[in-house]
């Protein structure tokens, strides 16, 4: 279940990769967010973020034009 629910619905790239790696560096290991935003470039964006920084993407759902990250914190 996640922590905290973070809609950055609205905001243009790359607000939402900042964001989204900004409140990752307050996580403790093992803590999940939801990250949703309707930026298209954040379905290639936060995936890499996350490959780069070792943080795992649970799930990436889509719900009409909102994505939705489950990201768990390594």
């Amino acid at each position: 279940m996640a922590v905290k629910t973070l809609d950055y619905s609205g905001l243009k790239c790359p607000m939402p990769v900042l964001k989204t790696k900004k409140e990752l560096k307050n996580l403790t290991s093992g803590q999940v967010i939801e990250v949703i935003s309707d930026d298209v470039g954040a379905k290639k964006d936060i995936p890499a973020l996350l490959n780069k920084i070792g943080d795992e993407l649970v799930e990436l759902k889509e719900e009409g034009s909102k994505l939705i990250f489950i990201i768990k914190k390594a």
